[in-house]
C-alpha cells in the first residue's frame, strides 16, 4: 500500500530521514518500505506499507513524522533564506552580538533543543504544533508531496508562525537581559556600602507568610524596614520590601529558612544572585519548624 510519494530536485538527505521513520516502525512491528528512482535531477522517493497492517492510525502516524521531516526543512530552509533580514528588519535596535545570540536561541527553540519551562515555551510549543498540523493537511491533500513546490508555495503559510516564535524568544531574550542588567546594579549598590546588619534570617511558613528574625532568632520585621517605614506593610509588597531592606541594610549573612514553602521562586532567585555567597539555605534549624500561626508578614 503507497503511503506517500515525495519528489524533489537536487541533493537532500531525505533517505536517512525517511529509514529512521522506518526503524521506528519496525520498532512497533510494522514494515515500511522504501524505493527511490532518479531521473535527471528528479528523485522520486515511494514509502509502503503492506496492505494488511495498513489503517488510518497508520497512515496518521506516518503523516505525523513526515510532517516533523518537512517541518525541518522548512525551518532550516528559513533560517538559510530569511532569518536574518528578518531579525535585521524587525530588531533594527539590537547589536550585532545580540542578535547573533537571539539568532542562536531561536533555531535552539525550532529545533525542540530548549525544554518547556514557563509560559513562554508553551507558546512557542504551541506555535510549533500549529506549524505541523498545517503540514499535516498538506500531505493529506494528496499522496504526493513536492518539496520543492511546498517550501515555494507554503512556506508563506508556516512563516508567521515560525516568525512569532522567534518574536517571543526576543521578548524573553530582553526581558532576561534587562533582569541581568537590574542584578548587576542591585549588585553595586550592595558592595559600594557598609552592611549596617550582620546577620538576617528570612523565614518562611508553610503556608509561604514571611517573618523577619534577627541573630537571636527576635521578630525584626520593623527595624529592618525602619528605612522604608512610610511604607505600609501587607502580603502585596512584603516581598518587594523585603528585597529594599537588604538592598539598604546589606546584611554580611541571609538565612533563608523554609525556602521550599516559598511561593514566588523568583524572589528568591533574585536574593541568591544579588548577594550570591551571602546568602544561606537553611531547613533543619528551630526557626525552619516555626508554626504558621507564629509567622508574621
Amino acid at each position: 500500500m503507497l503511503l506517500l510519494t515525495v519528489v524533489y530536485e537536487g541533493e537532500r538527505d531525505l533517505i536517512s530521514d525517511l529509514n529512521e521513520i522506518k526503524q521506528c516502525f519496525k520498532k512497533k512491528n510494522m514494515i515500511l518500505g522504501i524505493s527511490e528512482s532518479i531521473t535527471g535531477s528528479t528523485h522520486f522517493i515511494k514509502v509502503f506499507c503492506s496492505e494488511d497492517e495498513y489503517n488510518d492510525r497508520i497512515s496518521n502516524i506516518f503523516n505525523l513524522y513526515m510532517a516533523n521531516i518537512l517541518y525541518k526543512i522548512a525551518i532550516y530552509e528559513f533560517y538559510d533564506k530569511e532569518m536574518l533580514n528578518f531579525l535585521n528588519d524587525t530588531y533594527f535596535f539590537l547589536k550585532s552580538d545580540e542578535l547573533r545570540d537571539v539568532e542562536i536561541l531561536s533555531m535552539k527553540v525550532l529545533k525542540g533543543e530548549e525544554g518547556i519551562i514557563d509560559d513562554s515555551g508553551v507558546y512557542c510549543m504551541n506555535r510549533k504544533n500549529n506549524i505541523i498540523d498545517k503540514v499535516i493537511k498538506c500531505i493529506e491533500e494528496n499522496n504526493e508531496i513536492n518539496i520543492n513546490g511546498f517550501i515555494t508555495f507554503r512556506m508563506k503559510e508556516l512563516r508567521e508562525d515560525i516568525e512569532a516564535i522567534i518574536d517571543k524568544v526576543v521578548e524573553k531574550y530582553m526581558v532576561e537581559k534587562e533582569y541581568s542588567e537590574f542584578i548587576k546594579l542591585l549588585k553595586y549598590f550592595v558592595e559600594i556600602q557598609e552592611s549596617k546588619i550582620d546577620i538576617i534570617n528570612i523565614v518562611i511558613d508553610s503556608k509561604g507568610k514571611y517573618a523577619i528574625k534577627d541573630k537571636d532568632g527576635r521578630e525584626f520585621l520593623k527595624e529592618f524596614l525602619n528605612e522604608l517605614s512610610s511604607e505600609k506593610i501587607s502580603e502585596n509588597n512584603i516581598e518587594d520590601l523585603i528585597i529594599s531592606g537588604l538592598i539598604t541594610n546589606s546584611p554580611r549573612k541571609i538565612n533563608i529558612h523554609g525556602a521550599k514553602y516559598c511561593g514566588n521562586k523568583e524572589v528568591l532567585d533574585t536574593i541568591s544572585n544579588v548577594f550570591t555567597d551571602r546568602v544561606n539555605f537553611c531547613s533543619e534549624c528551630e526557626l525552619c519548624k516555626v508554626p504558621a500561626e507564629k509567622v508574621k508578614i
